[in-house]
């Protein structure tokens, strides 16, 4: 019997909670099979079979385990039953797969919901024709018959889940995960522990949006990714961060230590909460290689398959809360950091330009900062100089105008 323990996954972290098994208590397991999956404070990750053999589970689901706590044993002296070999193998030949689908294609698995749910001829007519599916809707006929006034109700009121009524008291009780307890405690600590100052500014998003316009295409024809925004404010805030030491840097007991590279992290809110994946020395990326590595970190994160080194470190943080649709607002620290940019959503406004009124594509930027190391000549200054370069996208290449470049001025 050989036991599967808690592996060690970081040097801060000591207790993991079981998610999830993606194994039954008595299957076979092949060696380096996937048993289940552990969710630390930072990530989620996998625990693999050592050896083949019979699972036995220790350790149940949303229990918290500390490092090297049993997990589960694996009895490999058990003889691998007949169809085990079936089972692992029946995945692997794409063709087989579809033909079992296709036979079972009118299966009852997929009618079964349907028929669980009695609902009228007209009523499932109606559910048919505007696809609302049963469960979105709320019988009130005879043992919870659907009746054609449910599904007419559904499809006028589609946030009421299930079709129920807006006086509803229902509560449901959920057990924060590793990750949620983490975050909460690293906000309340940042907000507890820094003097946090938040500045502003707007930027003119009119040159960005026209390259994006002009070069899409042949950029993605030439690097196989899509140009967005991040790489330009990635770029952009390089740029800055190493003109204003401080905003890079954080305080480490009585001492400040700065950096001389800009390991860029990048705020990303997955399905179990919010994530910063680090991009390492990207002053030292071009734009395709951040823009590469940004969809290479958000699919990590959606999948939850970040590890914990990929979201270790970090000088500094992007957030961008414009994706939900945000105009302002004033961005956490993400400690031991020092600042932090809050991009937010691009929205036509009226603004002054040479003395004439233009509508323009602008955006609301924030920088929240720690009031200790950071004074307010610096935060400002940082922020009017992102401002700049992300206005004038052709300072990015020089850091500086190509013209006073020239004139060595």
């Amino acid at each position: 019997m050989i036991d599967i323990k808690v592996p060690t996954v970081g040097e801060s972290i000591s207790e993991v909670t079981l998610v999830k098994w993606l194994k039954k208590e008595g299957d076979y397991v092949n060696r380096d099979e996937v048993l289940c999956e552990l969710e630390s404070e930072k990530a989620t990750f996998e625990l693999n079979a050592e050896q083949a053999g019979i699972l036995h589970i220790k350790a149940q689901e949303g229990a918290t385990l500390a490092i090297g706590d049993l997990a589960c044993s694996i009895d490999e002296t058990a003889a691998k039953p007949a169809g085990a070999e079936a089972a692992p193998a029946a995945p692997a030949p794409k063709a087989d797969a579809p033909k079992k689908e296709e036979k079972s294609a009118p299966a009852p698995a997929k009618e079964a919901p349907q028929s669980d749910v009695k609902a009228t001829p007209v009523a499932q007519a109606i559910m048919s024709d505007k696809q609302v599916k049963p469960a979105e809707v709320k019988g009130t006929g005879s043992k919870g018959r659907i009746m054609k006034q449910d599904v007419l109700e559904a499809i006028a009121h589609p946030g009421r889940k299930g079709g129920d009524t807006a006086n509803t008291r229902e509560e449901r009780r959920d057990k924060m995960s590793n990750l949620r307890k983490t975050v909460s405690r690293r906000l309340v600590e940042a907000k507890n522990s820094t003097a946090m100052l938040t500045t502003f500014n707007e930027v003119d998003m009119t040159r960005i949006m026209d390259i994006r316009k002009q070069y899409k295409d042949s950029f993605k024809e030439s690097h196989g990714v899509n140009l967005g925004f991040m790489s330009f404010f990635t770029k952009a805030c390089c740029i800055a961060l190493q003109e204003w030491p401080a905003v890079n840097a954080y305080i480490d007991g009585d001492a400040i230590v700065y950096h001389d590279y800009c390991d860029i992290s990048i705020a990303v809110s997955a399905p179990k909460g919010l994530v910063v994946p680090v991009i390492r020395n990207a002053e030292s990326m071009s734009m395709a290689d951040i823009e590469n590595k940004v969809v290479e970190l958000a699919k990590k994160a959606r999948d939850n398959k970040l590890s914990p080194d990929e979201m270790a470190g970090g000088t500094f943080t992007i957030t961008n809360g414009g994706v939900f649709g945000s105009l302002m607002s004033t961005p956490i620290i993400n400690i031991p950091q020092s600042a932090i940019l809050g991009m937010h959503k691009i929205q036509d406004r009226p603004v002054a330009i040479n003395g004439k009124v233009e509508i323009r594509p602008m955006m609301y930027l924030a920088v929240s900062y720690d009031h200790r190391i950071i004074d307010g000549r610096e935060s400002v200054g940082f922020l009017v100089r992102v401002k700049e370069l992300l206005e004038s996208p052709e300072l990015m290449l020089f850091g500086k105008d190509p013209v006073k470049t020239l004139l060595e001025i």
